[in-house]
């Protein structure tokens, strides 16, 4: 198991220095989003609570859109949450 996993990170840090043609460069841009909707999806609209684990996340991703600022993103999206469960939404 190490090796592979040795061999994986050698393997990425040794083509630090390649440069990507511009495809690559335009495509590996949307890795990190892709990644993230991966993790969140199933989770928010998986549960049995998806309405307001869906209304915590779409008001958190609006404020950090909107804001920049991740803190106030994900305060707000727990508010949102909390605000939604007590209300029986």
């Amino acid at each position: 198991m190490w090796a592979v996993t040795y061999a994986a990170r050698f393997v990425g840090l040794s083509l630090g220095r390649l440069e990507l043609p511009p495809f690559w460069l335009a495509f590996l841009r949307f890795v990190p989003v892709s990644v993230f909707a991966a993790l969140i999806v199933p989770d928010v609209l998986g549960s049995p609570e998806w309405a307001r684990r869906l209304i915590g996340a779409a008001v958190g991703g609006a404020l950090l859109w909107r804001t920049r600022n991740l803190a106030l993103g994900i305060l707000g999206g727990f508010a949102a949450y909390w605000a939604a469960r007590l209300l029986g939404a």
